[in-house]
């Protein structure tokens, strides 16, 4: 039995949730560096959650009744909430687990799910709906496991691909964030387990937290996280409040707030994503070694109808070598160059008819030295002759509907000569394990000649260099044209508001 947790400020039932399912392999543990837990347990707070097992299965089903009638592994989930009614004294003590299980606390709300074997590949697609309970963001998330096992896979990240940070105990029963989840963001959670006798179980699990307050102020939350990150990074710039497209003038106002500067200076522009989000880019890739410098000049400032922005923290990254790795599907290679020089020309095999991969560029998401590959979790039925079932090493992820870089020792023969992958890229270990230690978080993957569909701008990682300049900066309030100015810094942002074209 796995335990999550959550606190909710608010009333709702949780319902079931058809998550459709969109990938290939279910993400590995991520996010336990930071020591310091954020925020206390006792705090009032936390995330609702709705939990989907894989699609088909018993949602509500007991693991010891599927276990005494034969079925495959299954372990249960216990989702638990907190409500708002009023007072604050029983959020309080039910933060606390201890009081839970003494039975203290009658505000809460409990919903019992499936973490099964079917489930241990699931991914949740760009596109999945999530249901808009009033979640409040102020609080720990905990993943905990009841019966004998081991947690092996906890990763929670928005819909912009940031993740939240977390840590797990040193026999990897119980994972709590250390990092504050945001308001008015969706977010995905899976979980991988395994059972007391090894079996790997999972879920996916989709929740939404509420907006935030509508006298509070607009701020904004850059990402990612401060790093060394590859020549294709994307900022992102997360409001706290949305902007409507409609409301051109205030528009115009947070994007002139919200201010990059760069070591050397590159021209870049914000994209409106959607209400709440922005993404900048420069005009072409970043320069090898760039500085970059994100801030907020929100604070103080009057956005909207007497509503004034507040102070957001800054963002700081380093650009590192200009790593480019272009995949040429038809001659089946893939060309590897560091700051412009061919450092290494790889036999690939890329998506067969029914399965072409995706083209255009991409940016590496991360990286995971094993992930298990499910065909079902792609829609390929089980008892197929194109189903698959497999762990596979040194795996670079390049979408979250589960496109990879991998080693694809199965295929050995087939690589340089034909496509018989159902998306990935695949090559030898010995050269996957190469392009995993060569590649950061950032890095530009591009796949041409592949017959695949094209990469999306949002919604599936980072595609935004698929659109050119000037459909990019036609999504920027700002009509006036940047340039480049003669300081080795610049300001990535007009400096004053000028007539939309």
């Amino acid at each position: 039995m796995i335990i999550i947790k959550a606190f909710d400020r608010f009333a709702g039932v949780i319902g079931p949730l058809a998550i459709r399912e969109g990938g290939v392999a279910m993400t590995s543990a991520h996010g336990a560096g930071r020591s310091r837990l954020w925020g206390a347990l006792a705090a009032v707070a936390g995330a609702a959650l709705v939990v989907a097992a894989a699609p088909g299965r018993p949602v509500g089903s007991d693991a010891s009744r599927l276990a005494a009638e034969g079925a495959e592994a299954a372990v249960t989930l216990l989702v638990n909430r907190a409500l708002d009614e009023g007072r604050d004294g029983p959020a309080v003590r039910c933060a606390v687990e201890e009081a839970f299980q003494a039975g203290l606390c009658d505000g809460w709300r409990q919903q019992r799910v499936l973490a099964t074997a079917w489930g241990a590949g699931s991914v949740l697609g760009g596109s999945a709906p999530t249901v808009a309970l009033p979640t409040d963001a102020d609080g720990p998330l905990e993943i905990a496991l009841a019966d004998p096992g081991r947690l092996t896979d906890v990763t929670v990240h928005d819909r912009h691909g940031r993740y939240v940070g977390g840590g797990s105990d040193p026999l990897g029963r119980r994972w709590t964030n250390t990092e504050p989840l945001r308001a008015g963001e969706e977010y995905t959670v899976r979980v991988g387990a395994q059972d007391a006798a090894g079996t790997p179980v999972g879920v996916t699990m989709a929740f939404r937290t509420a907006p935030p307050k509508e006298d509070g102020r607009l701020t904004v939350e850059f990402g990612p996280k401060d790093g060394t990150y590859g020549a294709g990074q994307i900022v992102t710039a997360t409001l706290s409040r949305p902007v409507p497209a409609d409301d051109r003038l205030s528009r115009a106002r947070v994007e002139q707030a919200l201010q990059v500067t760069s070591e050397p200076a590159v021209e870049g522009a914000w994209h409106w994503v959607d209400d709440s989000t922005l993404h900048y880019r420069p005009r072409v890739f970043w320069p090898a070694h760039a500085v970059v410098h994100v801030r907020s000049g929100l604070d103080g400032v009057e956005i909207g109808d007497h509503a004034y922005g507040g102070p957001s923290d800054g963002l700081d990254l380093t650009i590192g070598d200009r790593i480019e790795a272009v995949t040429d599907s038809a001659a089946h290679e893939m060309t590897v160059r560091r700051n412009g020089r061919v450092i290494r020309t790889i036999p690939v095999t890329t998506g067969k008819a029914g399965f072409r991969t995706r083209t255009g560029v991409k940016v590496v998401l991360g990286k995971e030295l094993e992930v298990r590959m499910r065909g079902d979790s792609v829609g390929i039925k089980r008892g197929t002759s194109e189903f698959y079932d497999m762990p596979v090493r040194y795996a670079t992820r390049v979408t979250w509907s589960g496109e990879y870089v991998h080693a694809a020792p199965w295929s050995v023969e087939a690589q340089g000569e034909e496509n018989v992958s159902h998306g990935c890229t695949g090559m030898s270990t010995a050269d996957a394990a190469w392009f995993f230690a060569t590649v950061r978080e950032g890095d530009v993957v591009e796949v041409v000649n592949s017959g695949g569909e094209r990469m999306t701008p949002f919604g599936n990682g980072f595609g935004d260099w698929n659109l050119d300049w000037r459909a990019w900066r036609a999504g920027s309030a700002l009509a006036a044209r940047q340039a480049p100015s003669a300081p080795a810094a610049v300001v990535h942002a007009a400096s004053r508001l000028r007539p939309l074209a």
